[in-house]
């Protein structure tokens, strides 16, 4: 039985980590191109691959899947019975919409739909998650359901807590799911679906006339997006942790509707610090209200 794998981003990293570890043998790993920045075009490879690399596994670089001649006869050659396609950021196509292509998506399908399931649950406040196993289909995360899982979400869970906790969970129903002697899939309701658009720059900013609500759970959400940050005197704070709950430990914003401690702060061009730091860089007393 051969199985493949294709995916780029890092909860695809996660899941083919925590796939192979529960003993799934792919035949073929395929990820993305790798990105190039700094100066001289530095080659950056996808997390897949360097995950790969970690586990000691080959994988294959593609453009668009659609076009890679060499893949799509590989397809035809090897006639995978499975391709996991986890955070791959293509379209997927015919021929292999023809195959059992199953997604791990982490959210509770119908729901959050898109790139950005948990960052929006979070920024959403819900107190719950999940993940969802699926059979693709043409529309975007609308095939049929193969199995769900459900999970808490603390109030104190980052998006890069929810992450692993995610992968592991849908590795675990996936390699469930797949050892049963019969494979049963369900509808989505589209009546209930909800989408997860990716997150935009513009997200990342806070504004002190944020209520108390928002501004946490978007210090939460966005911890793997580049982080949260405000400008104080033209200059960038990002803020990786921050509560309402005061403890008169580190320094507090106003907001519209309370006050915001700042735990965990990272002024810019310098490392991140705990918000005491910070202000005791700027010669400020435990409790100094900023507004």
């Amino acid at each position: 039985m051969s199985i493949w794998f294709i995916g780029t981003g890092t909860f695809a990293a996660l899941c083919l980590d925590e796939l192979t570890q529960s003993g799934v043998v792919f035949d073929r790993i395929i990820t993305g191109l790798p990105t190039r920045s700094g100066r001289n075009g530095k080659e950056n490879p996808s997390p897949v691959e360097l995950k790969a690399l970690s586990l000691g596994l080959a994988v294959t670089r593609t453009g668009r899947l659609s076009e890679n001649t060499e893949l799509l006869s590989a397809l035809e050659q090897e006639n995978p019975s499975t391709i996991f396609v986890i955070d791959f950021g293509q379209i997927i196509r015919e021929p292999f919409l023809s195959r059992l292509c199953l997604n791990i998506h982490p959210s509770l399908l119908p729901e959050y739909r898109g790139a950005a399931p948990i960052q929006r649950a979070i920024l959403d406040g819900k107190t719950k998650t999940g993940v969802t196993v699926f059979r693709l289909a043409a529309k975007m995360d609308a095939g049929e359901i193969l199995a769900q899982s459900e999970i808490e979400i603390s109030p104190y869970d980052n998006a890069s807590d929810l992450y692993p906790k995610l992968a592991k969970l849908g590795s675990s129903i996936a390699v469930k799911a797949l050892a049963s002697s019969e494979l049963t899939f369900t509808p989505q309701d589209e009546n209930n679906a909800t989408y997860a658009p990716k997150i935009e720059k513009s997200d990342c900013k806070l504004d002190f006339d944020f209520l108390v609500y928002n501004f946490v759970n978007s210090v939460r959400a966005l911890d793997m997006s580049g982080g949260a940050y405000v400008t104080i005197s033209g200059k960038r704070l990002k803020i990786w942790r921050a509560s309402a709950k005061i403890d008169g430990n580190n320094p507090v914003f106003n907001c519209k509707d309370g006050s915001v401690e700042l735990i965990e702060v990272q002024p810019e061009g310098k490392r991140r610090m705990t918000g005491r730091e910070w202000s005791a860089g700027l010669k400020m007393k435990d409790g100094t209200k900023i507004v």
